[in-house]
């Protein structure tokens, strides 16, 4: 008998299947995710793509002969966008206003660190002619268990849950936060007495 669980890939101790509601959303998100983040026990991506049945998740780092995410950027019938901060990033508004329209929308998020997220979008040359699409600035993050960057720093499926909340401000995606507070809970309990608040607390 496997010790994983075949739909979250997580441990059968650290199962997060229980917590996961199946979601509708008008969006449709494609994770690109580094591959150094795969096998990670405490990767969020995989909440997405459980919560999602129109979610895509491919691994890789460079994803510009990506035949699958080609296809995808081929079909005529979505318009695409990329969730990073980069120059000339458009407000989710400007993007909410083309749903409104009856238009099909898909966002792509990059799943890595910064560094990572950085060097995904640097080698990926297929995604340079793509619209970005950026977050508010004022976000808060609760990923207690990872170091970040700077206070405002988002796991990815806080960003695909703020991104697909502000495009549609009618849908509750509000199970997938609960889904990721519950992981982040379990991962705590499973520590050492001491250990959060000696490696995560302190400044």
């Amino acid at each position: 008998m496997s010790r994983y669980c075949s739909q979250c890939g997580k441990s059968l101790k650290a199962c997060i299947c229980k917590w996961i509601q199946s979601l509708t959303s008008n969006v449709e998100l494609v994770i690109l995710q580094h591959h150094s983040e795969t096998n990670r026990p405490m990767g969020t991506a995989r909440i997405l793509k459980l919560s999602l049945a129109n979610s895509h998740c491919f691994e890789g780092e460079d994803f510009s002969q990506h035949q699958q995410l080609n296809e995808l950027l081929s079909d005529k019938q979505f318009h695409h966008f990329v969730l990073y901060p980069g120059e000339g990033a458009l407000a989710h508004t400007q993007v909410a206003s083309k749903l409104a329209e009856g238009r099909k929308i898909r966002v792509i998020l990059l799943d890595g660190t910064w560094k990572k997220a950085y060097k995904m979008w640097q080698l990926s040359t297929n995604l340079h002619s793509l619209p970005l699409i950026r977050l508010p600035d004022d976000l808060q993050g609760n990923y207690r268990i990872r170091k970040a960057p700077t206070d405002n720093s988002l796991s990815t499926v806080e960003a695909g849950y703020h991104i697909l909340s502000l495009l549609e401000p009618h849908n509750d995606f509000l199970p997938m936060i609960d889904a990721f507070n519950q992981m982040i809970e379990f991962q705590i309990q499973q520590m050492p007495p001491g250990v959060f608040e000696k490696n995560y607390l302190s400044e």
